[in-house]
């Protein structure tokens, strides 16, 4: 029972307390990229998912076989076998999909939710507990996506998965699909999450520079706010 409540916390972490877009504030690039329309938001959000939860698996099952100096590098090609096995499937099976997920489909073998887990979790659990926390981390980073393309879509397109949904008569606000438009839909997205977090008592979400970075420890820049882009001043 106590194994249960466990899996069911480390689950849920990331859909909610440490949701990885709206509380941790990370993978904010493909966020905002892909996030137009609801089937890219979903193709990203699926696809970053299968490769969390494989990743997580085959790097927690190898914890005590890579060595700690080249973990990182091991890392990485552990995640980017995983990446290029995904993005051959969406190109054989999901072209459309492909094609407007563009250069962020190969860009998830760097992206920081996924190395911040397997350096974070992965590497220091057990095989069904960095399952568990990659499949939460996952679906809370598909969530953010969906919010935020439905919104972007429904508002700047009138559409909903393409379907019409606003009346052709009725003018969408094309600037919602454009980058402005989905740095104002993050920005409420997260202000949203802040206020129910103080709600229950929870610390808001914020820019930390280096040190709200999973790979903080192991960062060459960390410290040095000229190179390191969570600490880049303005």
């Amino acid at each position: 029972m106590a194994e249960k409540k466990s899996l069911a916390k480390e689950f849920t972490k990331g859909i909610i307390i440490e949701n990885p877009v709206l509380r941790l504030v990370l993978g904010t690039c493909p966020t905002l990229a892909v996030t137009t329309s609801v089937e890219s938001a979903l193709g990203m959000g699926a696809a970053a998912a299968i490769v969390l939860v494989c990743s997580n698996i085959v790097i927690s099952a190898l914890r005590k076989v890579i060595p700690q100096k080249v973990r990182i590098p091991a890392f990485i090609v552990v995640i980017a076998g995983f990446v290029s096995i995904v993005q051959m499937l969406v190109k054989a099976f999901l072209p459309q999909i492909d094609e407007q997920l563009g250069v962020y489909l190969p860009l998830i073998v760097v992206n920081c939710i996924i190395l911040g887990r397997a350096e974070a979790f992965a590497s220091k659990n057990p095989v069904l507990a960095s399952a568990v926390d990659g499949l939460g981390m996952g679906v809370g980073f598909t969530a953010s996506l969906l919010a935020m393309g439905t919104i972007r879509e429904l508002l700047g397109a009138g559409t909903f998965f393409g379907a019409q949904i606003i009346p052709a008569s009725i003018s969408p606000m094309v600037i919602f699909i454009l980058p402005p438009g989905g740095f104002f839909v993050f920005g409420m997205l997260i202000a949203l999450s802040n206020r129910i977090s103080e709600k229950k008592g929870k610390p808001k979400a914020e820019l930390k520079g280096c040190e709200g970075c999973p790979m903080a420890a192991t960062c060459s820049m960390k410290g040095d706010e000229n190179k390191c882009e969570g600490g880049e001043k303005a």
